[in-house]
């Protein structure tokens, strides 16, 4: 990987933090941010594969809302059998979008793709199989989440998939510590020094604001979800299945 590539965003004392974005820096080093920042990560999109394998059906959408650069639209497309099917991919940062598409293009595949810039809030899910918000929700403001999850219930077929992703809160201030000192030395020993994760920490306060599994749970159950269950956990990282 060149430097280029090398997430050095937070690298040097910053005299004011700004808030983060998806911008053009952010995409320039996302794979490594990820792959350094998120414990797990390539497990939830090996999973996701796996699971498109099995609960994509005929004649259906999948839909990856917030899709980024597009790890889990490629994973779902090499595991998708089904026939006659369509991957949407949504996200509202145009650099993100710019970059999907030719991380789309450069791999062959026999499910057909359409990445669009949009706001996953009021998107529309039709004819839907597969959902995937992989770290997404956390981003979107907490008094418009319900709606989100309530437009993707009312999109899929009975039956049909939503993997949710995201880091996770909770109201135990001594676990919730324990957790935060797990993902610390997580990116310690991935070479994040004290000042990166302090700075990152200090540019996503206001941007990505964090639930408990509980709520998500009562969220989905609420938006008509019959099955729940969280399938992973590592730190303060988690992914929840739910069927309708």
């Amino acid at each position: 990987m060149s430097r280029s590539e090398t997430d050095l965003i937070f690298s040097s004392k910053q005299s004011k933090v700004k808030d983060f974005a998806f911008d053009a820096q952010v995409v320039e080093v996302f794979p490594d941010m990820i792959s350094r920042s998120v414990p797990g990560y390539n497990t939830i999109i090996e999973t996701i594969s796996r699971l498109s394998q099995q609960y994509v059906s005929n004649d259906s959408n999948i839909y990856d809302l917030g899709c980024s650069l597009g790890a889990a639209t490629l994973a779902m497309r090499k595991g998708i059998t089904a026939k006659n099917c369509k991957i949407i991919g949504v996200d509202n940062s145009p650099a993100m979008i710019e970059r999907c598409k030719m991380h789309i293009n450069a791999f062959k595949g026999d499910t057909p793709v359409d990445i669009l810039e949009g706001n996953i809030v009021d998107f529309p899910i039709n004819n839907a199989s597969m959902v995937v918000l992989n770290f997404t929700l956390q981003f979107i403001e907490p008094t418009q989440r319900s709606q989100v999850i309530e437009n993707i219930a009312d999109g899929l077929q009975t039956g049909g998939l939503l993997v949710l992703s995201e880091k996770l809160s909770t109201d135990d201030d001594v676990c919730q510590n324990l957790l935060v000192d797990l993902h610390h030395d997580f990116k310690r020993s991935n070479g994040y020094s004290d000042l990166e994760i302090a700075q990152k920490r200090t540019a996503l306060e206001k941007v990505m604001l964090t639930d408990s599994v509980s709520i998500q749970v009562e969220r989905l159950k609420n938006a008509g979800f019959s099955h729940i269950t969280p399938w992973f956990q590592c730190f303060n990282f988690y992914s929840l299945i739910a069927i309708k």
